[in-house]
């Protein structure tokens, strides 16, 4: 990728971020037979995209708000990323647990609109429960003045996987993708931006590239490429802090997933089963600091379990708690609201007089939708004559088969490779060489985190074996004891941000 970034002359389109936006505007402008380069500071996912609850889902709440336009959307952005990735996505069974008639009857209604909405690409009828089948459906659910449920359907999927599987798919239509390379200014003409100057963060390299149009899809760090550009432009971003904690499977047995609609601060609960933990959230606190990793904080963390412990007969507390991981939602900024409960989650595309092209907001199920946005506005602004279609709506994601042949390829020639990382989990040395030789993996974090996702499932047992993971990746990516002691230190001292006991 480096060696096609010296080589290319111009680009056509200029993507900043390397999270779900950036990486389907990506796909989207490659696909099309646009030259594309994409450049991510960090590791492709690394703040929001990686942090998401794992749903792919319409927004029930959006519905209650009103906002059929964004539920139809999404609902139909939704099954089509379903079609186009379905190694990586699959369909979740929820319950809505319910405790008066007017609960039933109200949220019901919703639900089967929820589903209507969805016409073709539906996903599964929508029922109503009594008592005993709410039970049976989830055995972990306190009792307790319980009236019965409501059963829909929605999507479910491997978030940071999906960035790498973009990121891939964007490269075989010819993208250039490059994570650990940093936009640091634009340059102009007539106070048009022609190019951008960019930072190799790994070894220092400084480039700097003609381009006719450039992309900003930074999320909670759109303001800072916006600065870049004007000094002067008004905050588009309000961030909104959600955490998530994750347990064991015994403490929410089955495989239906719990939605409870309306909780204390007005947002919606969920403990939702993902590869075989449980995972429960989310929170909604307006911060003030921008953080590539936020932190926890206390009240968010009693809030959680609080909750949880409300509506479940398998009460949790902090040392049940596997690991935590938070995401910042770049929330567009509404100076009339005090909330960012109540911010929009639409997305918000701005163009600005030099030409950049930003586009924020939205959530991960319209990632695909956004990233046609933001491609089609950069055409229309750059002037550029060849208008070519999108084609992403029916465009396969990642290479599935080739990867598992890769991989059993490897072990073939080394069987020591078939060898587990972790007794406990499933990952072996074999995933991390792919890992690091055809998906970019350059540090312990991006494969414990993002490639797998052990740090987001066990943090102590992703820190159990980055000794281990370490010395592989050193020896993959020729790299001296001195890089092996620095990694150890920095992924653990990342991974106890991780830990609450």
């Amino acid at each position: 990728m480096l060696v096609q970034l010296n080589e290319q002359q111009e680009y056509d389109i200029v993507i900043i971020g390397g999270g779900a936006t950036g990486l389907g505007a990506a796909v989207d402008a490659a696909s099309r037979g646009y030259k594309t380069l994409l450049v991510e500071q960090y590791d492709f996912g690394k703040g929001t995209s990686s942090r998401s609850t794992k749903l792919v889902h319409g927004g029930v709440r959006y519905l209650a708000q009103g906002n059929i336009k964004l539920v139809r959307e999404a609902l139909r952005e939704r099954g089509w990323l379903l079609k186009n990735a379905p190694d990586l996505t699959s369909i979740q069974p929820f319950v809505v647990p319910v405790f008066s008639w007017w609960e039933k009857i109200y949220y019901s209604i919703g639900l089967i609109a929820y589903d209507i909405l969805s016409g073709k690409l539906s996903l599964g009828k929508t029922l109503l429960l009594n008592k005993k089948q709410t039970i049976n459906l989830i055995p972990s659910i306190n009792p307790s003045k319980l009236v019965g449920g409501i059963l829909y359907y929605d999507g479910q999927f491997n978030d940071s996987a999906l960035c790498t599987s973009l990121a891939v798919t964007a490269a075989e239509s010819g993208a250039t993708i490059l994570n650990y390379v940093k936009a640091t200014g634009f340059v102009k003409e007539n106070e048009i931006i022609v190019g951008v100057k960019l930072l190799d963060t790994l070894s220092n390299n400084i480039y700097a590239v003609k381009t006719k149009a450039v992309i900003n899809a930074t999320g909670v760090f759109t303001d800072a490429v916006l600065n870049m550009d004007s000094e002067t432009h008004e905050l588009l971003v309000t961030p909104s802090q959600g955490i998530h904690l994750v347990v064991d499977a015994h403490f929410f047995n089955g495989n239906y997933s719990m939605m409870i609609p309306k909780t204390d601060d007005g947002r919606v609960l969920f403990a939702v089963p993902w590869q075989n933990k449980v995972v429960i959230g989310t929170t909604d606190t307006p911060v003030l600091t921008i953080d590539i990793e936020p932190k926890p904080l206390e009240e968010e963390i009693e809030f959680v379990i609080n909750h949880f412990n409300r509506y479940t007969n398998s009460p949790i507390n902090r040392t049940n708690v596997k690991s935590v991981f938070v995401g910042l939602r770049p929330l567009v900024n509404n100076k009339t609201s005090n909330s960012t409960a109540l911010l929009s989650r639409d997305h918000t595309l701005v163009v600005a007089t030099s030409r950049l092209v930003t586009i924020t907001g939205g959530k991960w199920t319209t990632y695909r939708k956004m990233g046609e946005d933001a491609v089609d506005n950069a055409l229309f602004v750059s002037k550029q004559v060849k208008k070519n279609a999108c084609i992403t709506r029916n465009l396969a994601i990642g290479n599935p088969k080739e990867k598992e042949l890769l991989i059993n390829q490897l072990i073939d020639n080394n069987s020591e490779l078939g060898q587990l990382l972790h007794t406990n989990y499933p990952f072996t040395k074999a995933e991390l060489v792919y890992a690091t030789r055809y998906e970019m993996a350059m540090t312990i974090e991006d494969f414990l985190a993002r490639r797998i996702r052990l740090l987001f499932l066990d943090a102590k047992a992703a820190i159990e074996i980055s000794e281990a993971v370490v010395a592989i990746m050193a020896k993959e990516l020729n790299k001296d004891q001195n890089w092996i002691n620095q990694e150890l230190i920095s992924f653990k001292t990342l991974a106890q941000q991780y830990l609450l006991a």
